[in-house]
């Protein structure tokens, strides 16, 4: 207390002076701002004062989700349950939703017996690719959509990678290729580990990592432990195992015999996006290497092949400013220069040409593939299903799945004209593919993933029952996973995420609460299926594949009820 009360004497003895500081402070940024910069006529007309608005315009998208309306999704109350089915908190809701539900929307029918909880089947997983000499059952319909290492930061994809174990949640690598993050729960087996880089430790690194350990936290540790070793820029694509202490990394040169026969069990059951810049699976000279996707599917279930994303259908951009070393190795670009991936997919010039090489990878891998498109043209889907039914006649192989990603999809880099302007909204795009696939017959043998502006268990039953077989979410785990939706993802300017979960720097990066975070990530998991269940009980089905559109209703704008939902799709769409 009294060191306070000399504080605050020390203040109130040179308070002339901070006052005289300050006011020739302000008359030397008026000069500067009236007569000296020409970068901003309005600093020019109002010097000083000006500069309110360009702090005020830097504050406006981080603060407005908490004083705006919610204007993204239907309630704030649907961001809400996020966070606190994160927190794994009691997430009930009080008196009435904050925004009413108003416009067109869809209603899940209320059974009028309804089911008790233990009378819904425990079991949510969904199989692809059932004819595969390794199908991948995915244990719930749920997916984390496709979001890269690179566009995330390290910290938060070893997040994800323990959510998907301790949660059995499927994660999809996006585009940025398979990284050591995505192995942060590998326990390798140095008995047969030819297919790893080891690096031993040594007296003084093992010092080290105690002294950092206890003095600071598990983090400093790491990095004085990774120096002493390693010492080299890409240090920290390295693993750590606490059994051995050894650090260790993915040797893409070894052998492929002396890789894992099936995905190590200590790894989440993680999805192969493959880009149109062929990112974690080409040669030095850009080209696809069979043999190195053949070594990246030792540790995935099964691969997708981006075609085009809902908000960005031209190829993915990665700032300069996220390509560091480490990201540089993983996708093998230069460093620190901007990473734009070409618009069209190489070995998708044509229908014929993209099925046949999903056919190809069938068998590199002999695991599902599939591919991501969005849907703007129902002319466009029924030539290509066309082209699946024909081959299915010939004998040849369907892809095992087609994930179709909404017109209103999110992205961490995306051109504003392209942003909800091309693809159809997730629903409207679900019915048109699941209704021509019908028509040829091939329904049955080609799953659905859809995405696209699901987030609470009411979205993903909706989503469901329209014909989806899973379903792709990214924001809803963003945010489970502190996203604070601040929209500075992209890294171009001053875009630097202020939680350190989507940007690369490292003084950001180091905030972000591994452990806690993965925690939280799995609890949004698990509490999803748990309220979809509820959902289920309510609507009398026992299996959450029983789902389809003849449990929905829908109104529209107009008040009109549309209780066979067909019959408004058929009037909307006119297919």
């Amino acid at each position: 207390m009294e060191t306070l009360h000399q504080l605050w004497g020390l203040f109130l003895d040179f308070f002339e002076f901070f006052i005289v500081a300050g006011v020739i402070g302000l008359f030397m940024l008026f000069i500067h701002d009236k007569y000296v910069q020409r970068k901003h006529a309005l600093l020019i007309n109002y010097p000083v004062i000006g500069r309110g608005r360009y702090l005020l315009e830097a504050l406006r998208e981080p603060m407005r989700q908490y004083f705006a309306e919610e204007s993204f999704y239907d309630s704030k109350d649907k961001v809400d349950w996020v966070y606190k089915a994160a927190k794994d908190v009691q997430n009930y809701q009080s008196f009435s939703v904050t925004q009413p539900f108003g416009g067109s929307r869809f209603i899940m029918k209320h059974a009028t017996n309804v089911l008790n909880e233990d009378e819904v089947d425990e079991d949510t997983s969904v199989v692809f690719g059932k004819d595969r000499e390794n199908p991948f059952t995915s244990h719930t319909p749920i997916i984390r959509s496709a979001m890269s290492d690179g566009a995330l930061s390290p910290e938060s994809v070893r997040a994800f990678s323990l959510a998907g174990v301790n949660s059995n949640l499927t994660i999809n690598t996006g585009e940025g290729s398979l990284t050591s993050n995505h192995l942060f729960t590998l326990k390798p087996d140095l008995e047969n580990s030819k297919y790893l880089e080891i690096i031993k430790s040594t007296p003084l690194a093992e010092f080290a990592f105690k002294i950092g350990d206890k003095l600071f936290n598990r983090a400093i540790a790491l990095k004085w432990y990774r120096t002493i070793l390693l010492n080299k820029k890409t240090q920290n694509t390295y693993l750590y195992d606490a059994a051995s202490h050894v650090l260790f990394r993915v040797n893409w040169k070894a052998d492929i015999k002396d890789f894992p026969q099936q995905v190590p069990q200590s790894l989440p059951n993680m999805i192969f996006q493959m880009s149109s810049g062929l990112y974690g699976v080409r040669d030095e000279d850009g080209k696809f290497d069979e043999v190195k996707y053949q070594k990246v599917m030792k540790f995935c279930c099964m691969t997708e092949i981006k075609i085009a994303q809902g908000a960005k259908q031209t190829g993915g951009k990665l700032a300069g400013a996220k390509v560091t070393a480490d990201i540089a190795y993983y996708r093998g670009v230069p460093e620190g220069e901007n990473v734009f991936s070409p618009n069209r997919f190489p070995f998708a010039d044509s229908t014929t040409h993209l099925l046949d090489f999903v056919e190809r990878l069938q068998k590199l891998s002999q695991k599902p593939v599939g591919f991501k498109i969005v849907i703007s043209d129902a002319g466009a889907i029924d030539e290509m299903v066309e082209e699946m039914a024909k081959r299915k006649e010939a004998g040849r192989s369907l892809p095992d799945f087609i994930t179709v990603d909404s017109g209103e999809g999110g992205s961490a880099t995306a051109p504003l004209e392209l942003m909800e302007s091309v693809g159809l909204t997730t629903n409207n795009a679900l019915y048109v593919l699941d209704t021509i696939l019908k028509a040829y017959d091939i329904r049955e043998d080609v799953k659905i993933v859809a995405s696209g502006k699901v987030l609470t268990p009411d979205d993903a039953i909706i989503t469901m029952c329209m014909g989806a077989d899973a379903i792709g979410i990214a924001r809803g785990f963003m945010m489970s996973g502190g996203c604070i939706r601040a929209k500075m993802c992209s890294g171009f300017g001053s875009h630097v995420c202020p939680i350190g979960m989507a940007t690369q720097d490292p003084k950001k990066r180091a905030s972000y609460l591994v452990v806690k975070k993965g925690v939280e990530i799995g609890n949004y998991h698990k509490n999803l299926i748990k309220s979809m269940k509820v959902v289920l009980c309510v609507m009398g089905i026992k299996n959450i594949k029983s789902l389809n559109k003849n449990l929905l209703t829908y109104k529209n704008n107009n008040g009109e009820i549309y209780f066979d939902v067909d019959l408004h799709f058929r009037q909307k769409l006119h297919l």
